[in-house]
């Protein structure tokens, strides 16, 4: 499209001398972007119809009306990182292998002001490199990006990375962050962040890292925005900046002893803390409470997860506790209180060299038990689907529920079996698949498997109005009871000695009351099929049937037969899972039915039999 065409259609519509340099740009062999079609190549202009011809990914010839491009179309230069990866794909490969922080940089030189939003160049990287593989690298890339010296980083997601005109260290850069932030959670992340990078350029930055320590120091103090976590993590900084200035630390407050102070609130400090701060945490408590220290850092552990589970037993192993650690494990497991991420530590180093001997003794049946109590917990607690990682390290570790059986006896192994299959943390088909390691190891195992299937296959046949009690019970137990008997459980635990706790005992019975009411409420509801007792008949007895029988003496007794859970033996009304009820079941006028009623048994007649759904 030459000089006479782009005056040509600037003449036809005046609104578009403004675009003017952009039409010019419209020319043959120019490669492009569009909003809808993607990136292409101009390969003509076709002056009497007006049309630009573009070859787009895709769909080859499309044409299209220039001036309607001016707005949603961008000609890119010969520079440009997509132009080059047509032009010269193994050299940019190169870039994106060996150079990534360079092919950004020539990437912002194609933006006005040479600056980009992480969405701009989000856009391009994906037509460059991938839409899925370009995740990866971007996110590695970032991390070189902010040490570069010639791009300014964004501090948010929606902030614009910039070519600088002239390089800037990453210290400059830093400190003239945290000069430009009023917040005291950010000047804690910057103050983190050069205190990394400026150890060994003291001199150079004295000045300003004493600026930095003064409203570091005011803002732990102060600011009302910061966590407990945060301001300890900020008196830390402070005391190593303070440390490198030579300044005594002893003139900061709050104090780490000040902030640690508060024993009841330390689970949550630890826990809102970056895991790479958490074992200096340890550290801390020791300095901080010198009395009570190792009993405050064995209640951390118990309710620990992930890396600083390591890292207390670590603590404590240092400080000489490796038998008490062994111990505690034990005693914790007997009193059901190893919850399931230090079970999944003692799990999975269980052939450790470094952690084997503290968990050896503990790699036995009572353990499996213990694991599957955890995971029933968590599955009743949680109300998502989230997943448990104890259940899947029992489901993925293929040698941990053997190593667990070794010792275990055929006793002992169908009674764990028979935990598994009522656990409410797994699918049916896992539990199947974990019950075969069982019968690998114990075959009688295999009855279980049998017999639950058989049970579902039968069925229970149940009347709504005793479905929806049994559901509502269910909730009830699980919703309420098992979450107060947990609570219950854990304030006897506080009176002392769990020998002599009778508290305590009298929750744990009503624990185990709770849990097989609650299996065996599940079980039941599964099975159930509600009936309305309109499919009863009066040729044979059923269920749904009002039954009279009469005995040798003329004597009459009337029955009525419904489900399994309507029972009322005060008004007559049985069951036909009782053994009456399955005596009578099939049975017509004039046949007889043996009833045994203390050792004694007596014959009776059937003379009648009416349908229950016609008495209401």
């Amino acid at each position: 499209m030459n000089e006479e065409a782009v005056l040509e259609i600037i003449s036809k519509k005046p609104e578009l001398k403004a675009a003017k340099a952009k039409l010019e740009a419209m020319q043959p062999g120019n490669y492009c972007i569009h909003q809808s079609w993607g990136f292409g190549q101009i390969k003509d202009y076709d002056a009497p119809e007006n049309k630009l011809i573009i070859d787009f990914e895709g769909k080859e010839g499309h044409r299209m009306d220039p001036g309607f491009c001016v707005n949603t179309m961008q000609v890119l230069l010969p520079d440009h990182i997509l132009v080059q990866k047509e032009l010269e794909p193994a050299a940019v490969e190169e870039l994106i292998a060996k150079e990534p922080a360079e092919l950004i940089v020539n990437l912002l030189k194609q933006y006005p002001n040479t600056a980009a939003s992480t969405a701009e160049i989000e856009s391009v990287l994906a037509r460059v490199i991938g839409p899925i593989k370009y995740k990866k690298w971007w996110t590695a890339t970032k991390k070189l990006l902010a040490k570069d010296p010639r791009i300014s980083v964004p501090a948010r997601k929606t902030g614009m990375y910039i070519l600088r005109d002239e390089p800037v260290t990453l210290e400059e850069e830093l400190i003239e962050d945290y000069n430009s932030t009023q917040s005291a959670k950010r000047r804690v992340t910057i103050a983190e962040a050069l205190l990394d990078t400026v150890a060994d350029k003291l001199e150079e930055h004295r000045d300003a890292l004493g600026l930095i320590l003064h409203t570091l120091a005011t803002a732990v103090r102060e600011s009302n925005q910061l966590t407990s976590a945060e301001k300890l993590k900020g008196a830390w900084i402070r005391n190593d900046i303070a440390r490198l200035l030579e300044i005594d630390v002893e003139t900061f407050e709050p104090s780490v002893v000040q902030i640690l102070s508060d024993i009841d609130g330390l689970d949550q400090l630890i826990d809102e803390l970056p895991t790479n701060s958490q074992g200096r945490a340890l550290k801390a408590i020791k300095a901080s409470h010198p009395a009570d220290w190792k009993e405050i850092c064995f209640s951390l552990l118990k309710n620990s997860s992930g890396k600083f589970t390591t890292d207390s037993v670590n603590f404590l192993v240092e400080n000489g506790f490796a038998d008490e650690i062994k111990e505690t494990f034990i005693r914790w497991q007997t009193e059901q209180n190893l919850k399931e991420p230090v079970l999944l530590w003692i799990v999975k180093n269980r052939n450790s060299k470094k952690y084997s001997d503290l968990v050896h003794d503990m790699i036995q049946p009572r353990l499996l038990n213990s694991i599957f109590f955890a995971i029933d917990y968590e599955a009743l607690q949680s109300s998502t689907s989230r997943r448990i990682p104890l259940a899947d390290i029992l489901s993925d570790d293929k040698e941990l529920i053997p190593d667990l059986l070794a010792t275990a006896d055929a006793e002992t192994a169908r009674d764990l079996a028979n935990n598994l299959l009522l656990n409410q943390g797994f699918e049916e088909l896992t539990k199947k698949s974990l019950l075969a390691r069982f019968i690998k190891l114990f075959p009688g195992v295999q009855s279980l498997l049998e017999s639950d299937e058989t049970q579902e296959s039968q069925g229970l046949m149940v009347s709504k109005e005793s479905y929806e009690r049994a559901v509502a019970e269910f909730d009830d137990i699980v919703t309420k009871k098992i979450p107060e008997n947990s609570q219950a459980i854990a304030e006897a635990r506080e009176l002392g000695d769990l020998k002599e706790n009778s508290e305590y005992k009298m929750a744990k019975q009503d624990q185990q009351v709770l849990m097989s009411r609650r299996n065996l409420l599940e079980a039941d509801i599964k099975r159930a099929q509600i009936t309305d007792f309109t499919s009863a008949t009066t040729e044979t007895v059923g269920i749904g049937n009002i039954v009279t029988l009469k005995d040798a003496d003329d004597k009459e007794v009337t029955y009525t037969l419904l489900g399994a859970w309507d029972g009322d033996p005060d008004n007559f009304v049985i069951s036909y899972l009782t053994p009456l009820g399955k005596s009578m079941l099939g049975k017509r006028i004039g046949d007889e039915v043996t009833v045994s009623v203390d050792s004694n048994e007596t014959k009776l007649t059937i003379v009648d039999i009416t349908r229950y759904i016609d008495s209401k």
